[in-house]
C-alpha cells in the first residue's frame, strides 16, 4: 500500500484523516453556496497549539451566533485537531476547524432549519498573512477607498466568517498600488481591519485598537494581555482614521504571524519607517509566551 503524502497537509472528515488534496465538500452544501459558515484557525509552532483554548471558545460562540450546531462538543474537537496535526507531521501549522450549514434535506429548500450542519477540519504548513520578508521593514498598508466594511448588522464580524467580498476589493486596489495588503474604514470613517488581522496604534504609550466592525482576535487579546504585562494602557474604542494615522506606532495582529509592525499606511510613515521599539517588544513577549505550558500544548497524535 502507498502510504500517503501528508506534507503539505491534512483534514478531518466525517471521522477520516486524509491528505489536505483529498478533501472536498457537496457543491450545494449552502457553506459554499450561501457562505453559510463559520469557522476559527489556531496554529502550531514548534510542534506547540497555541492558546488552544481560546480559539475553541471563540468558535463555540461563532456557531451560536449563526445558529450552527455540530454534534461534536470542545473535547472531542480538541481531540480532532491533535490527531489530524500529529498525523500530519506538521510542527508549524495553520489550523482550521469549520462549521457549515450543509444541504437541506428538501432539494431546493430555502430553509435553513431543513439542513443538517456539520464539522470538519484541515491543516496546513504554518500561513503567514504577512510575507516573512516584509516583517524587519513593517509592513504597507492602503486604507480601501474602493470598499468600506460591512456593516455589523447585516454581518456580525465577531463571528469569524467567508464573507470577504469588501476585503477582496480592497486587496486589489492594495496590490495594484504596491502596497503589502488593504485596510478598512466603516461608513462613518472608523478604522477596522484587514483580512486575516486587527490593527492597533500607540500613541504617547497608550495603546488603542477599534472597538466595532472587527473580530474580536484572539492574538489582539494575547497582544492587550502584553500590553497590560509591560504597564501599557490598553483601550477598545472608535477610532477615527485621523487619529489613527497621528499614531507614534501602528501593528497589526493575527493568528498568521502575531504581532506585525506597520511601517506605511498610504503615505503616512511610522517608526522612521521600521518596526518601534514598543512594537518590538509586543512581538518578542508574544513569541516568549509560546513556550508557556499554561498558554500552549504539545501535539499528540494519540490525544
Amino acid at each position: 500500500m502507498t502510504e500517503k503524502d501528508f506534507s503539505q497537509g491534512a483534514a478531518w472528515m466525517k471521522g477520516e484523516i486524509m491528505p489536505i488534496g483529498e478533501a472536498a465538500i457537496p457543491v450545494t452544501d449552502w457553506g459554499l453556496t450561501h457562505s453559510d459558515i463559520t469557522y476559527d484557525v489556531v496554529h502550531v509552532w514548534d510542534g506547540r497549539f497555541f492558546r488552544m483554548a481560546d480559539y475553541l471558545e471563540r468558535f463555540e460562540r461563532s456557531m451560536e451566533k449563526v445558529r450552527l450546531s455540530v454534534e461534536q462538543d470542545r473535547e472531542d474537537m480538541r481531540r480532532i485537531l491533535h490527531q489530524m496535526v500529529g498525523q500530519s507531521g506538521l510542527q508549524r501549522a495553520y489550523v482550521s476547524l469549520v462549521a457549515s450549514r450543509g444541504q437541506p434535506s428538501v432539494p431546493g429548500s430555502r430553509d435553513p432549519r431543513l439542513c443538517e450542519n456539520y464539522f470538519y477540519a484541515w491543516c496546513v504548513p504554518f500561513v503567514w498573512v504577512f510575507l516573512e520578508e516584509v516583517l524587519p521593514r513593517g509592513a504597507h498598508l492602503k486604507i480601501a477607498d474602493s470598499a468600506s466594511r460591512i456593516s455589523p448588522n447585516s454581518v456580525d464580524p465577531t463571528a469569524k466568517n467567508y464573507h470577504w467580498g469588501d476585503f477582496t476589493q480592497g486587496l486589489f486596489e492594495a496590490k495594484e498600488a504596491g502596497f503589502d495588503n488593504t485596510l478598512l474604514l466603516d461608513s462613518d470613517g472608523h478604522v477596522t481591519e484587514g483580512p486575516g488581522f486587527n490593527v492597533l496604534m500607540i500613541k504617547d504609550g497608550k495603546v488603542s485598537t477599534p472597538r466595532q466592525g472587527v473580530l474580536e482576535g484572539i492574538t489582539r487579546k494575547v497582544a492587550m494581555e502584553i500590553c497590560a504585562h509591560h504597564g501599557l494602557e490598553v483601550a477598545v474604542d472608535d477610532i477615527p482614521v485621523e487619529q489613527f494615522l497621528e499614531a507614534d506606532e501602528v501593528f497589526a495582529t493575527t493568528t498568521g504571524g502575531g504581532p506585525v509592525a506597520i511601517s506605511r499606511i498610504n503615505d503616512r510613515v511610522f517608526s522612521n519607517d521600521a518596526p518601534g521599539e514598543i512594537t518590538r517588544q509586543i512581538n518578542e513577549t508574544y513569541w516568549q509566551w509560546h513556550n508557556d505550558p499554561a498558554m500552549s500544548e504539545v501535539v499528540d497524535v494519540n490525544y
